[in-house]
């Protein structure tokens, strides 16, 4: 009904029982992978024996050499298969997102970014103009006008002259 919580000194002892067992099988695949790629140098690398003569030592050269072309063929060639299928695994994957339906559209987060940052990022190095957006602008003179002070006086024609359709038709027909 009840169950007992298990005490801190239970707990502290029994992860330490499983911290020491999992060092031990680390230690011993350690080992294991070690006399694995002992095993396999000595299958597929036989010790190399140098001649003391020179035309010894150039057929042999000329024998590596041979031997690392070789291998850099089949290494292009798994790297190309490689290639090959994990361009086709993309492609199948998206078929398969597409037979679903059921597309998630990934959120996209908000990036406060300045111009320049943006054109660095867009450009690369090539970019070196800063941007100032402020000093492109045109400079605008602010006029006072004069007749606003006389409107201001005036309020209350103002008002009745707007006052229904034909003053908002004045209106209309004075701004033109």
């Amino acid at each position: 009904m009840s169950e007992k919580k298990m005490t801190s000194s239970r707990r502290y002892h029994l992860k330490s029982l499983l911290l020491s067992i999992a060092a031990g099988l680390l230690e011993a695949e350690a080992k294991q992978l070690a006399t694995d790629k002992e095993n396999y140098m000595n299958e597929h690398c036989p010790s190399l024996s140098l001649p003391g003569s020179l035309q010894e030592l150039q057929e042999l050269c000329k024998k590596l050499n041979q031997t690392i072309d070789k291998v850099d063929e089949e290494r292009y060639d798994m790297e190309t298969k490689v290639a090959k299928t994990d361009k086709e695994i993309e492609d199948l994957k998206i078929k398969v997102v597409d037979l679903k339906g059921k597309f998630k559209k990934p959120v996209l987060r908000k990036v406060r970014m300045s111009a320049d940052q943006m054109l660095q990022a867009l450009l690369g190095s090539k970019h070196k103009v800063s941007l100032d957006l402020r000093a492109n602008l045109k400079q605008v003179k602010k006029e006072v006008k004069e007749e606003s002070a006389e409107q201001v006086g005036d309020w209350r024609k103002n008002i009745e002259d707007k006052a229904g359709m034909d003053g908002r038709k004045k209106m209309f027909e004075s701004e033109a």
